[in-house]
């Protein structure tokens, strides 16, 4: 049985050949250590799976899209001393943007959205950068700012509630019983402008967390991870759709 055409790794070139993408879309995770309980690679599969249900309902509504495959390392100059987190820094990245990007170029692909799952990368700049070079017209988004309010308790960015629900629900087979989860415990800065947010440095994860997670994810459920999906899915399909049809040379009113 063939794949889904409007995910690339799945399809093939008799597919490929015979459609006009509009949308091609790039989700970037990372691969790194996530409290006691979660795979190194929940960015990587919580990129994977949104971005899929996104394109699916996109393409429902005749949304030429097309995801390609996650990019599995990310920025992580902050926790380099935990093993097995895996960093690339952002010159690095922006390289890898700038080669994919040339190539869909390249190839008539007019559009490309960076799907962003992991929060130390941070695109804007590159766009910024990008945008003079080539004709493909280029946005990002993280993925995660599309959580509903709501539907979470605990607040947290690291192996919290939201995403032990949504790896309880995506890979339940990965995931170890909470009995066994860190609290997730944050040690704050102690000056107040780094502690409100409004001065911004990187944080220490060695120092900033005993467990490597920072949220507690006690509270996670399967049942809030599928409505997680369903709803941030959603939400980025609404664009795929408009950005499919948008006309990049008239986005003002």
């Amino acid at each position: 049985m063939a794949g889904r055409p409007y995910i690339l790794a799945e399809t093939n070139w008799k597919t490929v050949k015979a459609t006009d993408y509009e949308v091609a879309v790039l989700p970037w995770g990372a691969t790194e250590a996530h409290n006691y309980h979660l795979p190194y690679s929940t960015d990587v599969v919580q990129c994977d799976e949104i971005a899929a249900e996104a394109a699916r309902i996109a393409w429902a509504r005749e949304a030429k899209v097309v995801v390609l495959p996650t990019v599995p390392f990310g920025v992580n100059t902050g926790q380099l001393d935990i093993k097995l987190d895996l960093n690339l820094n952002p010159s690095t990245q922006l390289a890898v943007l700038g080669d994919l990007v040339e190539a869909l170029e390249h190839q008539n692909i007019p559009k490309l959205l960076i799907m962003n799952g992991h929060g130390g990368n941070d695109f804007k700049q590159m766009v910024r950068e990008l945008l003079p070079r080539y004709e493909v017209f280029i946005c990002c988004m993280d993925w995660f700012n599309t959580v509903p309010d709501g539907l979470f308790v605990e607040d947290g960015d690291h192996a919290d509630e939201m995403e032990t629900s949504m790896m309880q629900y995506l890979r339940p087979d990965w995931v170890l019983p909470l009995s066994e989860a860190g609290d997730g415990y944050e040690h704050k800065f102690k000056i107040a402008a780094l502690k409100e947010g409004w001065v911004w440095t990187q944080r220490d994860w060695t120092r900033a967390t005993a467990d490597t997670g920072i949220g507690n994810p006690h509270l996670a459920t399967p049942d809030k991870g599928k409505r997680c999906l369903q709803q941030a899915g959603a939400q980025i399909a609404e664009f795929l759709v408009d950005f499919a049809a948008a006309d990049v040379d008239d986005l003002y009113e």
